[in-house]
């Protein structure tokens, strides 16, 4: 069966507006200028026919998708959805030792390291491990043929490498900004990239704003 799956990145939060590293272990609320960004994507995607919502168990991901949920729409939170664990760096201000320690990171990654992870973090081979099992739902045959999705940038990142069948190493070529849209088609046996890294609906929110 033929799906249509739109994977959104959540809106701004106060951390994000501060360049703060985030990660699975902050349960932060989106900011004002977020509400705004979350009311600019419903209002663009509202006449969409979701059958099903899936998000995070994060709450900021619940706030972007707040409209269409109140809506009646069937809503599962999956854990596989959440943030990559940042460890010790959650949170932390962006620092110089922060940015190096981030972009060395960074290179281990792009290097083919993806064991590699901060102190109490995730490697991006442990978030795959758990984003496996939103990947079965994804597939399975059922009546839901569109779907919202709403996630969170680093773990969007590997999540779209996994669907498209990409090495984990090139999530650097998945862009995102708050509210991003991906949208993805699933023939029954690939998924496909339609839209990529779309913010249409933001241009006219930035020109309200």
């Amino acid at each position: 069966m033929e799906k249509i799956i739109y994977i959104i990145r959540h809106a701004e939060t106060d951390l994000n507006k501060r360049g703060v590293v985030q990660g699975r272990g902050m349960n932060t609320d989106i900011n004002a200028h977020g509400i705004k960004q979350a009311e600019a994507f419903y209002e663009r995607y509202k006449d969409v026919p979701f059958d099903k919502i899936y998000t995070s168990t994060l709450k900021r991901t619940h706030q972007t998708v707040q409209k269409f949920i109140d809506r009646g729409i069937p809503w599962t939170q999956y854990p596989g959805l959440d943030e990559m664990a940042w460890g010790i760096y959650e949170g932390m201000e962006n620092t110089e030792d922060v940015k190096l320690a981030y972009e060395d990171m960074m290179s281990n990654w792009s290097s083919g390291e993806l064991h590699l992870k901060f102190d109490k973090g995730e490697s991006p081979l442990e978030v795959k491990e758990r984003q496996l099992e939103v990947l079965e739902k994804l597939i399975e045959k059922n009546d839901a043929s569109t779907i919202l999705l709403c996630m969170h940038g680093r773990a969007m990142r590997l999540f779209l490498c996994l669907l498209t069948n990409k090495p984990l190493y090139e999530m650097g070529n998945f862009p995102h900004t708050n509210t991003t849209l991906y949208k993805v088609k699933y023939d029954g046996s690939r998924f496909h990239i339609i839209e990529f890294n779309n913010t249409d609906h933001l241009i006219q929110f930035c020109e309200q704003d």
